[in-house]
C-alpha cells in the first residue's frame, strides 16, 4: 500500500488585489484531479504590491505566489495551477507560469487556466467545460498541453470554471474562508 503521507498534491493559487496596495493570495491543495473539495488551504496578505505594468503582469503576481507556496514542502507539490497564462500567445513569449516554473527550478509543472483569450493564443489551447459556450484557455510548462487540458477537463464541476478553481478565487476575495 502506498504511504499516504508521501502522496503529492496539486495546488491551485489565486491573487486578489486590494485598493490599499496589498494583495490577498490563496492556495488550496488537493490530491485528485476530480476532487470536489480541498485538503489544505492557506491565505496570506502580501504588502507593497508593485503597480500593474502592461505586458509585465508577472512582476506583480509572481512574488505573491512564491510567498504562499514557499510555506510548503515543494517536494510534495505535483502541479501548480495558476489563474493566468504560462505562455503569452505562443511558446516564445513567457507569461506568469513560465516565470513561476523557473522560480521553482523547473521542478514543478505549471498549468495556466485563463478565462479570456490573450492575443495570438493558439486555438488548440481552448477547452469547453459544462454547457458553456465560452472556452477556458490552457497553457502549460513541464507537462504537455494535451495532458494539462485533460487534467482541467477532469476537474470537478459541471460549469465552465472547475469547482476548486472557483473556491481558490473566492478564498482570495474573502468570500469563503
Amino acid at each position: 500500500m502506498k504511504d499516504e503521507s508521501l502522496h503529492k498534491y496539486k495546488f491551485a493559487v489565486d491573487v486578489h488585489y486590494n485598493d490599499n496596495g496589498t494583495a490577498n493570495v490563496s492556495s488550496i491543495g488537493f490530491k485528485e484531479w476530480n476532487a470536489s473539495d480541498y485538503k489544505y488551504a492557506s491565505t496570506k496578505i502580501v504588502e507593497n504590491i508593485k503597480p500593474y505594468e502592461s505586458g509585465q503582469f508577472y512582476k506583480r503576481e509572481l512574488p505573491c505566489i512564491i510567498s504562499i507556496l514557499g510555506e510548503f514542502n515543494l517536494d510534495l507539490v505535483e502541479y501548480i495551477i495558476i489563474d493566468g497564462y504560462v505562455w503569452l500567445g505562443t511558446v516564445d513569449k513567457p507569461g506568469l507560469g513560465t516565470y513561476l516554473y523557473h522560480a521553482f527550478n523547473q521542478k514543478i509543472p505549471i498549468i495556466g487556466v485563463a478565462k479570456s483569450k490573450y492575443d495570438h493564443t493558439p486555438q488548440d489551447c481552448a477547452i469547453y467545460r459544462g454547457k458553456s459556450k465560452h472556452p477556458l484557455y490552457i497553457t502549460s510548462i513541464g507537462v504537455s498541453l494535451e495532458e494539462a487540458k485533460n487534467f482541467i477537463q477532469k476537474m470537478h464541476g459541471d460549469n465552465r470554471i472547475p469547482t476548486l478553481l472557483k473556491k481558490v478565487d473566492q478564498i482570495a476575495r474573502g468570500i469563503i474562508a
